[in-house]
């Protein structure tokens, strides 16, 4: 996948380079300028997003391991929560290593392919992790309002099904948008007030203004924003209604709990997600881009874990037993 990209991306950015004027000169790396500041304050930037960054791979890595050892655990809701985990990885890994190089780096330099590769993955993944939200209210609502058929619609072929639909469809979506971006002449100044290549930053060193290009980029991000949020609200609408029908406030009290947890993730997700990305940021400040996607990109991969573990009783024991284990083998 790393090669056909690279590989699609050269050959646009010569195919671009030959369509223009041979005498204009065309940036062949961009500046991510990252957090501003004095030596101490990028030191102590670092040190706060390295902390953060360790502990997301350790609290999701512990629910990888806790679904996966735990046979209790073997379920779709718990499959969904641990391949949701291990996206988290993935995804906050597609911008924080870098981020932490580029604070120590003196050129602060990414390359023009390099640029657009952490654009696709981190644009990927942030779509699959839309999908697997959407899959689990769909989960979560089948449980909820169809309990008697929700053993014969969610088999286990069926959660595999959904798993991989999850995964491939986000890495399916956005070659177009980044194809209709790299293809606009950067033809200086190549400095990008950010700390990971955004489309924003990016559309507004073109050389050229690209308003038709914007509108099919913007366009597509809101499809692939308030697609799955819809599919999350008409779910969780119906289970709303269904749980308010419950005779006993148990019931209703134990189906809420079910659900927070999930709630929660979407509400700080999306509510972060949309502001950043439904409509264009060129009226946003670049220090308030940097703190939202920095809100969506580190610190809610690393409240997921925490917020599933607290509110999940099963969810705990199964990390107090993986503790455990791992304490007897030392």
């Amino acid at each position: 996948m790393f090669m056909i990209i690279h590989a699609l991306l050269t050959s646009v950015s010569l195919t671009a380079l030959g369509s223009q004027n041979k005498t204009m000169h065309f940036v062949t790396e961009f500046v991510l300028l990252g957090f501003p500041g004095e030596r101490e304050m990028q030191m102590f930037f670092f040190s706060l997003i390295l902390v953060v960054y360790l502990l997301t791979l350790l609290g999701n890595g512990a629910i990888v391991c806790a679904v996966k050892w735990d046979r209790r655990l073997h379920t779709p809701m718990y499959i969904f929560l641990g391949n949701f985990a291990f996206l988290e990885i993935w995804y906050v890994s597609s911008t924080v290593p870098n981020m932490l190089v580029n604070i120590l780096s003196d050129t602060k330099t990414i390359s023009f392919t390099g640029c657009f590769i952490q654009f696709y993955f981190f644009f990927s993944l942030g779509t699959t992790e839309c999908f697997f939200l959407s899959v689990m209210a769909y989960d979560r609502y089948l449980a909820i309002c169809c309990p008697l058929h929700y053993p014969s619609i969610m088999t286990g072929k069926f959660c595999v099904i959904l798993v991989c639909v999850c995964w491939v469809s986000g890495f399916l979506c956005y070659p177009v948008p980044i194809v209709l971006i790299s293809q606009l002449p950067f033809c200086g100044p190549n400095i990008i007030d950010h700390f990971v290549c955004d489309p924003g930053p990016l559309f507004a060193l073109a050389c050229i203004p690209a308003p038709s290009t914007e509108l099919i980029c913007y366009t597509f991000n809101s499809v692939i924003i308030f697609g799955p949020f819809l599919c999350i609200l008409g779910s969780y609408t119906l289970v709303l209604r269904a749980v308010l029908r419950f005779p006993s406030h148990a019931g209703r009290t134990k189906a809420f709990s079910t659900c927070g947890s999930h709630l929660m993730v979407v509400s700080l997700f999306y509510g972060t997600l949309m502001v950043m990305y439904v409509s264009p940021t060129s009226g946003n400040p670049a220090g308030m881009q940097k703190i939202i996607t920095l809100v969506y990109s580190a610190v809610t991969p690393l409240l997921n874990p925490l917020i599933y573990s607290l509110r999940n009783k099963d969810m705990k024991d199964a990390l107090k037993k993986v503790l455990g284990l791992r304490i007897n083998q030392n």
